[in-house]
């Protein structure tokens, strides 16, 4: 395992350390009516979240620090124990909303597929190192990897999380093609991929309200209600916003105002020009991300860098599409800034090493 001298990428600290100390900002303006009215004060939700924010940068850093070939070892046992953790919530998971997604250990609650998600890429992107054939090869290169795929997005989708299974499955897919795998075997296992999902996505009520208030269709419904009112946040904050602390929407007219539609209280508190600038953040990671990527001393590196790229990408591109209504509504977190723990540690986890990769990559160009 080489040693890195050079120094961690800057452009993707900054702008990491920015989203999540903003995330504290923007998640005590979502959340003080809520906990003054459920919890007895306005500061209780930003207490947990700060110390979540803390310990992710900790994590950040600390990650930054440790070769990534280390993963080399560690992906394996990191996926099977997260495969056996999504078993274990169908089983003794906490239920939340008619949803089963959450794991109580030593009174700490995690969403396993949190891990499942980084667990999985990781070791697709240490299998694709490591084949001695072709992706292309369906019997020794791309089903094995397809199989862990499946293991993964199954029980995520029986929580029922489907929003998720299909992110990660559609991000799984990327880093397959970015391997080397073909269009045509992609196309092939995404037809048949979508077939399955649209089978499950009509088998359960909530889910058809789900698409038919994104289609317009629908009445008086939960998933149509939410939405209206995040479109109502972004409405009341045009350009520039009527200013922080100041929204109307986290007033207990939207509801998850600091969970997964905390993009809309961004919008209305900060206008478009918020909006903007946090797009520009994401935006960052993903330029900077693609040129660690291309920069990566070997193919480990350069797979592992994809991996943390798009599934950080999509995840912020997916949840504020839907805040605004061009996609249904999902279970989503915006990356780094949504409230909760499991999103946020994971996530500096994986930027971490996204950071340690650019410190062997900025050695490598130097010594060039």
């Amino acid at each position: 395992m080489p040693r890195a001298h050079g120094h961690s990428d800057r452009p993707t600290l900054a702008v990491a350390v920015l989203l999540l100390l903003a995330g504290i900002t923007f998640v005590y303006s979502a959340s003080a009516e809520f906990a003054t009215v459920r919890l007895g004060s306005p500061e209780q939700l930003l207490i947990n979240h700060a110390i979540r924010v803390v310990v992710s940068l900790a994590v950040m850093l600390i990650v930054s620090r440790v070769d990534y070939h280390i993963l080399q070892q560690l992906s394996r046992p990191f996926l099977v124990l997260s495969v056996v953790l999504l078993l274990f919530v169908l089983v003794q998971g906490t239920q939340i909303k008619g949803a089963i997604r959450w794991l109580d250990i030593a009174g700490l609650s995690f969403q396993p597929s949190e891990l499942a998600k980084f667990a999985l890429l990781f070791h697709l992107a240490v299998r694709m190192d490591q084949l001695d054939v072709e992706l292309w090869d369906w019997k020794r290169g791309l089903l094995p990897l397809l199989g862990w795929t499946a293991v993964v997005c199954a029980p995520i989708a029986l929580q029922p999380n489907m929003s998720t299974a299909l992110l990660v499955f559609m991000v799984a897919m990327m880093l397959l093609f970015v391997g080397g795998a073909r269009v045509g075997q992609l196309a092939i296992i995404g037809t048949a991929g979508l077939v399955i999902a649209s089978i499950y996505a009509v088998g359960a009520e909530y889910r058809l309200q789900r698409l038919t208030a994104y289609l317009g269709r629908s009445g008086n419904t939960a998933e149509s209600y939410q939405l209206q009112q995040a479109l109502i946040g972004y409405a009341q904050g045009g350009i520039v916003g009527v200013g922080p602390g100041q929204s109307r929407q986290r007033d207990l007219f939207l509801p998850e105002s600091y969970g997964d539609f905390i993009a809309a209280i961004v919008g209305e508190e900060y206008g478009l020009i918020g909006v903007l600038l946090l797009l520009g953040c994401y935006g960052t990671l993903v330029v900077r991300g693609t040129m660690i990527a291309r920069r990566a001393p070997d193919r480990l590196g350069y797979l592992l860098a994809w991996a943390v790229t798009l599934i950080v990408g999509w995840y912020a591109l997916v949840n504020i599409a839907v805040s605004c209504g061009l996609l249904p509504t999902t279970g989503i977190p915006l990356p780094l800034v949504s409230y909760g723990g499991s999103s946020i540690v994971f996530t500096a986890a994986a930027l971490g090493i996204l950071l340690n990769i650019s410190r062997h990559g900025g050695q490598a160009n130097a010594s060039a």
